[in-house]
C-alpha cells in the first residue's frame, strides 16, 4: 500500500481519482491538487459518497508552474508516486519536482511549449539519465491514446506478430453531449492539437500535410461510418522508435460537420490564436480566453449518450506470413458517468492512468528511468483494464478497411 500523488483537478483527474479510491489495497491514501482547490474538494467529497470506507482524500492548492510549490507539497504528503494530469505546459516542471524529492512520475501527454503548438517527446526523453541515476521512474502517456493504443501495439508485436509493418490508430467519438459546440478534453489542448498540422510516418521518414487534408470514411464497432481526418499524434513518435520494422503509422480521428465549422469560424475570427494580444491594457492569450467560455470537460458526463471507439489496424507478417490484426476497446459515456460522474474521453484516459500507476507500485512495471508505455510489458495491464472499466476486443487476419493496405 502506498501513497498516490494527483495533480489535476479537471475530468481525467477525476477519473483517476476515483479509480485510485476503488484500488484501495494499492493505494493507501490519496490527495488531490490543482490550482482551484474547490474543485479538488468537490470531487473528493463525490469519491467520499461512492466510497464511505475508505480514508477520504485529501486535497491541496497548488501552482504547477511554480516548482518550488510543487516539492513543498510533496515533501509535506510524501507519495510514492504522482500521477500528473494538469496541463502538458507544466511536465517538465512537475518531473523536475519529482526529481528533487524522490517520487516516481506518471503523465497521460508529452510535453509542448505554451507558445508553440508543437508535440515532441525529446524534452521528457532528455530526462533519461537523470530518473535512472536516482533510482526513479517516468512513465510517459498512460492514458488511452497515448497510452492504451500503445499497449495494444505492444501487446500484438508479442503475441501475433514477428514484425508489425503499417499501423493505424482510429478514434471515434460517437457520443452526443447536447452543446453545440465543445471539446471533450481541455479546449487549450485539444484545439491546438487539431489545427495543427497532420504528419504522418512512411518509409523512415516523417510527412507533413495541412491540417484537416486528408480524411476517409471509416466504419467504427456498433458505431457505424464515420468521416476520419489524418492528425499528428504524440504515440506515433514513440511507437515507430520502439517498433522500427513499422514502415507506415498513422493516426485517424472523427470529427462532426458541425464541430468543424464552429472551429473554422473560431480560427478565421482569430480566437484560437496562442499569441497574446492586447485587451484593455492586458496581455491576454485569444485560446486562453476560449476555454474559459466554453463547456468545461468535466460537465459534460451527465447528458453524454452514445460511445467512444478507439483502436489499432495492424499489417505485418508471422512465421513468414502476411498478418493483420485490430484491437480496439467500445467506451459508453453513461456507463463512465455511472462509475465516475465523468464522461467517456476522460474516462479512457483516467483509467489507464491509474492501471499505469498501480503496475508501477506493484512492481511489475517498475523500473528506473523515463518509458514510453510500450516498452512495458503489456500482459499484465491488458489482463486487468477490462476488470477497471474498458474491455477490449481483438480480431487476428481479418481484411483491413484501409485500400492502401
Amino acid at each position: 500500500m502506498s501513497r498516490v500523488l494527483i495533480i489535476g483537478a479537471g475530468g481525467v483527474g477525476t477519473v483517476t481519482a476515483f479509480k485510485c479510491a476503488e484500488v484501495k489495497a494499492v493505494f493507501s491514501d490519496i490527495m488531490l491538487a490543482s490550482r482551484t482547490k474547490s474543485k479538488c474538494d468537490r470531487i473528493a467529497a463525490d469519491v467520499a459518497a461512492k466510497y464511505p470506507d475508505r480514508t477520504k482524500i485529501q486535497t491541496a492548492q497548488v501552482d504547477a508552474d511554480n516548482v518550488s510549490e510543487l516539492v513543498e507539497l510533496i515533501r509535506s504528503f510524501q507519495p510514492k508516486v504522482l500521477i500528473n494530469v494538469a496541463l502538458p505546459y507544466q511536465d517538465l516542471n512537475i518531473m523536475d519536482a519529482c526529481l528533487e524529492t524522490g517520487v516516481h512520475y506518471v503523465d497521460t501527454a508529452n510535453y509542448e511549449p505554451r507558445d508553440v503548438a508543437k508535440f515532441e517527446y525529446k524534452w521528457q526523453w532528455a530526462y533519461q539519465d537523470k530518473f535512472k541515476e536516482a533510482g526513479l521512474m517516468a512513465l510517459l502517456g498512460c492514458g488511452f491514446d497515448p497510452g492504451q493504443t500503445q499497449i495494444y501495439t505492444a501487446h500484438a508485436a508479442k503475441h501475433h506478430f514477428d514484425e508489425i509493418h503499417y499501423l493505424d490508430i482510429v478514434d471515434c467519438n460517437g457520443g452526443d453531449h447536447g452543446k453545440a459546440f465543445a471539446t471533450n478534453f481541455n479546449p487549450e489542448i485539444n484545439i491546438r492539437e487539431i489545427t495543427a498540422k497532420g504528419k504522418y510516418w512512411e518509409e523512415g521518414a516523417w510527412h507533413e500535410i495541412d491540417a484537416m487534408s486528408i480524411h476517409q470514411p471509416i466504419t467504427y464497432h456498433n458505431i457505424g461510418e464515420r468521416e476520419s481526418y489524418l492528425l499528428y499524434h504524440e504515440e506515433l513518435e514513440s511507437l515507430v522508435k520502439n517498433f522500427p520494422t513499422i514502415k507506415r503509422a498513422r493516426f485517424w480521428m472523427t470529427f462532426g460537420q458541425e464541430y468543424l465549422t464552429h472551429l473554422r469560424v473560431m480560427e478565421n475570427i482569430g480566437i484560437t490564436g496562442i499569441k497574446p494580444v492586447k485587451f484593455k491594457g492586458v496581455d491576454i492569450v485569444p485560446l486562453e480566453f476560449l476555454k474559459e467560455i466554453l463547456p468545461a470537460p468535466e460537465s459534460l458526463g451527465e447528458n453524454y449518450v452514445g460511445e467512444t471507439s478507439i483502436g489499432c489496424y495492424m499489417k505485418g507478417i508471422k512465421d513468414g506470413k502476411e498478418r493483420t490484426c485490430f484491437v480496439w476497446n467500445n467506451c459508453e459515456h453513461q456507463k463512465a458517468y455511472a462509475d465516475t460522474l465523468s464522461q467517456g474521453v476522460s474516462y479512457t484516459t483516467g483509467v489507464p492512468a491509474m492501471l499505469g500507476t498501480k503496475l508501477m507500485m506493484t512492481g511489475e512495471w517498475m523500473k528506473p528511468g523515463v518509458y514510453n508505455v510500450e516498452e512495458m510489458n503489456p500482459d499484465p495491464f491488458m489482463a486487468q483494464v477490462g476488470g477497471y472499466g474498458l474491455p477490449w476486443n481483438e480480431i487476428i487476419d481479418i481484411d483491413v478497411p484501409f485500400v492502401d493496405y
